[in-house]
């Protein structure tokens, strides 16, 4: 188009384009994702299995995530309670610090920080490392050595973090409701077996149940976009910078968006 019939548009057309074009954009990124996305479930489900590479990176996302998880766990459980405990103090209701601590962990905060902290350690970690792997056309020598890139690096990744995910916020639910019994016990002067009476009485097996399918749907959400946005990078070293930086980012979105819409599904009514 030359630039005579460029400033002939009317002004309404030349304020929508670039709406219109970052809409295409946005709807060419998700059909993309999608179709990532069941190619990727279709090789987790047939042979062949890389279990070498499962079980490292079950042992990367799982174990070696527990110290910065745990550590979030513990303060943030810690936090709660003197923040519980403040405000219910004002309404005379401070034996609820105990309850709201296990349903804040178990239901929202361990699942939601306990992703956020693995999306940022684990997400940055899986797009570097196989968009490294992608500008550097290790992954073209796997396809000419007859292995497929997606059994080889997507696969046991999405594995590994849909099944470790759940464990790593199980133990950050433990790890949360025993900082605040902490506070609660030597700072605040509850007496323990007051405070772990009112920390079983009011939780649910479904509060846990909650938290832990939240879990592994962010697991899959962390290494489905590490995993993407790794093997669709492009353009040397600022081209895996860009690809780790979107990894993280649209990990700690979906989180919260998935968040919400789990939420929903669970205590809707």
């Amino acid at each position: 188009m030359s630039l005579a019939q460029h400033s002939e548009e009317p002004l309404p057309v030349r304020l929508l384009a670039p709406v219109g074009r970052v809409f295409l954009n946005f709807l060419g990124s998700m059909g993309a994702i999608t179709i990532f996305t069941f190619q990727a479930l279709r090789h987790c489900v047939t042979p062949p299995f890389y279990w070498r590479h499962l079980i490292r990176q079950m042992i990367s996302i799982g174990y070696y995530s527990l110290p910065v998880v745990g550590l979030t766990a513990i303060f943030t459980g810690m936090v709660l309670a003197l923040q519980s405990y403040s405000g219910f103090s004002r309404f005379s209701a401070e034996g609820a610090v105990a309850t709201v601590v296990v349903l804040s962990m178990t239901r929202e905060l361990g699942p939601v920080l306990a992703g956020l902290m693995v999306a940022g350690r684990i997400g940055a970690s899986m797009a570097a490392e196989i968009g490294t792997m992608k500008v550097t056309e290790q992954i073209d020598a796997l396809t000419t050595l007859s292995t497929n890139p997606y059994k080889y690096l997507v696969v046991p990744r999405l594995i590994a973090g849909l099944t470790m995910m759940p464990l790593l916020v199980l133990v950050a639910d433990i790890i949360g409701v025993f900082g605040g019994f902490l506070i609660g016990v030597h700072k605040l002067g509850f007496n323990p077996a007051g405070y772990l009476t009112s920390t079983f009485e009011y939780l649910e097996v479904k509060d846990v149940v909650s938290g832990l399918v939240k879990a592994g749907c962010f697991g899959f959400i962390i290494s489905l976009m590490g995993c993407y946005h790794g093997y669709n990078s492009r353009g040397g070293a600022q081209g895996v910078g860009t690809a780790t930086i979107n990894a993280v980012v649209s990990a700690l979105i979906l989180i919260l968006v998935f968040n919400y819409m789990i939420t929903e599904l669970f205590f809707s009514r």
